[in-house]
């Protein structure tokens, strides 16, 4: 739209006549006065229009809120307002009437923090147009700024994953099947084998973001059937302490990021900690807090660890590691002396949002490994293929950056932080 000022940046056009556009957030009609407050992506502004002026007050007296207008006016000082400044409004054009009645409210009126979840959620586009919401997305951007920088400034190349595959990618969790003309495949529960193919074909350093499927019946804030993924690998490494060391400084670069646009209030600071599952078990234990996962954390032993590690050292970080091969994937590499995996789940104020590990890249080996688990050579054997011909050491990560945002905005759950979620019982809108 020319000649448009965001809300924002209106204080330097006090004096001008202006051209603002957005949606109705409030109306105040007073007869012979009536206040509008008009809101677009940046922030708002209050709008006067006076009764002398009959066109314009006939036009907010059709008026719904959450309407879109085009407003054009004197932009004039006004200390009774928090913005010190207001429009006068000389002509107002209806882009698009709104029904008067919402089905869940926008203004931060009575009642409007009571609304369900589920109805929010069925009202989604709504829900979205409270600035609460657009800073939920600020996070998730300046996030992927400050990755994207990182990777392609450390030489990582983007490598884009396909969602249908021939096998699942994960033993133990449920997969979606979908019916591929005259056979079945499934949905890429992570681009896991895709990654480590690109560590067989010679890229060293990959990078991949893309859509990711669990057909699990979890019900919990921490599960969604899709998401979006963030991972990575790189090749020649020593061990998973590479790994961990790279992703530490992949979040310290989304964080810078996001302390440069206003986000939060400082990045990190303190070194990621590392602690073996069973050294958690152990503080744990003292601590009075006990679960019947042996070779795993339950969500509350997450959350107890997180306290305790932030109260010992200031870190909301913490690594978890050597867990036992019963419950990691079958390609984590095992130590040779303990039988325990180089793998490794990244716990952020209490929520786990990254598992990693160093990948075991020697052929018969792998193949041993999912034998265990049950997984045959016949089904895994493009997968199995990769290795045959020669293929580095190395490792990577795969995260749930919803997870991260929840956490750093403390939003209730990865619903929140997702643009539309797709759990058990939602497929709309």
């Amino acid at each position: 739209m020319k000649n448009r000022v965001m809300a924002k940046n209106l204080s330097s056009h006090v004096g001008s006549t202006v051209v603002v556009a957005g949606f109705v957030h409030t109306i105040r009609n007073q007869g012979k006065i009536a206040f509008l407050r008009l809101r677009d992506e940046s922030g708002s502004v209050q709008i006067v229009v006076l009764g002398g002026n009959s066109e314009a007050f006939r036009v907010v007296k059709s008026l719904a809120t959450e309407s879109v207008i085009k407003v054009t006016g004197l932009c004039k000082e006004a200390k009774q307002v928090p913005e010190g400044f207001e429009i006068e409004g000389e002509n107002i054009a209806i882009l698009s009437a709104a029904d008067p009645v919402l089905p869940i409210p926008v203004a931060a009126e009575k009642g409007a923090a009571e609304v369900d979840v589920t109805n929010r959620f069925d009202w989604r586009w709504l829900d979205l147009r409270k600035s609460e919401s657009h800073k939920i997305f600020a996070v998730w951007n300046a996030l992927e700024v400050g990755f994207r920088e990182y990777w392609t400034s450390h030489g990582y190349t983007q490598l884009y994953a396909p969602a249908f595959m021939s096998a699942p990618s994960e033993s133990g969790a449920e997969v979606f099947e979908v019916k591929y003309f005259d056979r079945e495949a499934y949905l890429a529960q992570s681009p896991q084998f895709y990654k480590q193919m690109a560590m067989a074909s010679g890229f060293e350093k990959v990078f991949m973001v893309g859509p990711v499927f669990r057909a699990e019946l979890s019900f919990t804030t921490r599960h969604m059937t899709e998401f979006t993924g963030w991972d990575m690998e790189f090749a020649f490494i020593d061990s998973h302490h590479d790994v961990m060391d790279e992703e530490e400084a992949l979040l310290k670069s989304g964080f810078r990021k996001l302390k440069e646009a206003g986000l939060i209030d400082e990045d990190i600071m303190v070194p990621f900690v590392r602690l073996s599952l069973a050294e958690i078990k152990t503080k744990l234990k003292a601590a009075g807090i006990t679960s019947e996962k042996n070779g795993d954390l339950s969500p509350d032993e997450e959350r107890g660890i997180g306290k305790l590690v932030k109260e010992e050292t200031g870190s909301d970080f913490v690594f978890v590691t050597d867990y036992p091969p019963e419950t990691r994937a079958f390609y984590h590499m095992r130590d040779e002396k303990t039988g325990l995996t180089k793998g490794f789940d990244l716990l952020y104020k209490g929520v786990e949002i990254t598992t990693g590990a160093q990948r075991e890249h020697r052929y018969d080996v792998l193949v041993k490994q999912a034998a265990e688990k049950g997984l045959t050579e016949a089904s895994l054997a493009d997968y199995f293929n990769f290795f045959k011909y020669g293929c580095p050491p190395h490792g990577g990560v795969g995260m749930g950056p919803g997870r991260l945002v929840a956490q750093i905005l403390g939003l209730a759950s990865v619903k929140e932080a997702t643009f539309l979620p797709r759990d058990v019982k939602r497929l709309r809108p």
